[in-house]
């Protein structure tokens, strides 16, 4: 295998701010950790002491992300002469933990609920004076009455909730409420991305929206065009239709002073492709100003929901190799099969449902091993619960469980969006447990199931 540290940091890409790991290194023992400034976490020591599967949350990362990109959209709308407000929400359903949740509204984000539920945290949050008041909530998805009621409730409160118009029964309800609101727009324009659909079954045809003429209170033009959109250039596209859109509908709405793009921005899971997201945005003030300054216009106030890019990087996921299997197809790239004490299909679920890639590391390594190509096989008894890797394969320090000695950990980076809320219990297997590490502490979040508590969500 690699002969130094170095060699390590170069083939995993380890250290590397353009890939998300600048966190990250090798000790001079082969060990993985986890930097946070003067504080060190050994990833392998973590999951000796709290078991695995294991998830690894850093809110401070969170924290780090989050700020550095407010400042440089404070920055570039001073650049450009942007006149309009910018707001970044985040968007709930990315990942609801608390200490996500916390750590980004700590930072000065606002949100975006999806649901009843995601709405009643935010109760939650009210209630336990962990709100911010300054801060700004959309309500996207179907409205249901409880869903309705919440957010009446809370605007009687004194929270800024937007509800975003969606269909048919919310215009009939919404459009005539006495507190601001926005509407969705049916997105013709698509990006390459996880979820490039043909039909969108969300909000209203550009024709439709500006045949609705007045209504005093919309606020916001609201669309979404895709999570993880690969080329950039496929986020400008939209904005100009969506433009064009919104100053159509200023002329009959005084009130409209705001274009939410939604989510989209990418991150770098497959480490083949750096997202600059400073010329993105730059790109974005300089046209949404342009198209605003032809027609005589203000700027609009601008939102974003990029959730992914913010909270992924804030997580991995560490895996114990309980077996290892030959694989004697000739014809298959990969020589041996590392089976995992977790679950592609229920704790890393993209991975099955979408295909998605992962970054993979091991966490501890020796100085003299061998590399190999690996498969990565789940716990589960399904064939579909496997890992293939990036380009066919996975590499790895070549490991035979048989051997015995010292126990062999491997690392997902990047698990820090969708996955806690997608997870499943395929098997009935538990779910992994959680730490988070901050300011030198490590705390558990969450104790890995026993079959007890998962058998009980079965009835059982």
């Amino acid at each position: 295998m690699n002969k130094n540290i170095s060699a390590s940091r170069k083939l995993w890409k380890i250290g590397m701010k353009e890939w998300n790991t600048q966190y990250f290194d090798f000790n001079k023992d082969g060990d993985l950790i986890i930097k946070e400034g003067h504080n060190v976490y050994n990833v392998r020591y973590l999951a000796e002491k709290f078991g695995t599967s294991l998830e690894v949350l850093m809110p401070f990362v969170i924290e780090e992300r989050l700020e550095d990109f407010l400042d440089l959209t404070d920055v570039l709308s001073k650049k450009t002469g942007y006149k309009g407000k910018f707001f970044y929400h985040y968007p709930m359903k990315v990942n609801q933990n608390k200490e996500v949740v916390l750590a980004v509204v700590g930072e000065g984000a606002h949100l975006e609920t999806s649901s009843y539920n995601d709405l009643w945290l935010v109760k939650k949050m009210l209630e336990q004076e962990s709100f911010n008041p300054n801060m700004r909530i959309l309500c996207s998805g179907p409205k249901t009455d409880k869903y309705i009621n919440l957010i009446d409730d809370l605007q009687h409160k004194g929270v800024k909730i937007f509800p975003l118009i969606e269909g048919p029964n919310e215009l009939k309800f919404l459009q005539h409420s006495k507190y601001d609101v926005g509407i969705r727009l049916d997105m013709p324009v698509k990006a390459e991305s996880y979820w490039n659909k043909p039909i969108d079954r969300f909000g209203f045809s550009a024709k439709e929206i500006l045949a609705m003429g007045s209504f005093k209170n919309l606020k916001i033009l609201h669309y979404h065009i895709g999570s993880q959109i690969e080329k950039l250039s496929d986020v400008l596209g939209p904005i100009k239709y969506a433009l064009d859109v919104y100053f159509k509908l200023k002329e009959t709405n005084s009130s409209l002073d705001t274009l939410d793009i939604g989510g989209g921005m990418p991150i770098p899971y497959m480490r083949n492709k750096a997202y600059p997201i400073e010329k993105l945005m730059e790109r974005i003030f300089k046209l949404v100003k342009a198209e605003a300054e032809k027609r005589n216009m203000p700027h609009p106030n601008l939102i974003c929901e990029w959730g992914r890019y913010i909270v992924a990087p804030a997580q991995i996921s560490v895996f114990k190799v309980i077996d290892t299997k030959p694989i004697s197809n000739k014809k298959s790239p990969a020589k041996k099969w590392y089976v995992i004490d977790g679950s592609f299909m229920n704790d890393l679920l993209d991975t099955w449902a979408i295909g998605q890639k992962w970054a993979i590391a091991p966490a501890n390594t020796k100085r003299d091993d061998t590399l190999t190509d690996v498969w990565l096989a789940g716990s589960s008894c399904d064939s579909d619960d496997i890992y293939t890797g990036v380009d066919g394969t996975v590499t790895l320090p070549d490991y035979d469980s048989s051997e015995g000695g010292e126990a062999f950990y491997v690392v997902v980076f990047d698990t820090g969006a969708y996955q806690d809320p997608l997870a499943a219990h395929h098997c009935l297997l538990s779910s992994p447990a959680k730490i988070i590490t901050e300011n030198g502490h490590i705390v558990v979040a969450r104790k890995r199931e026993t079959p007890d508590e998962v058998g009980k969500d079965f009835g059982w």
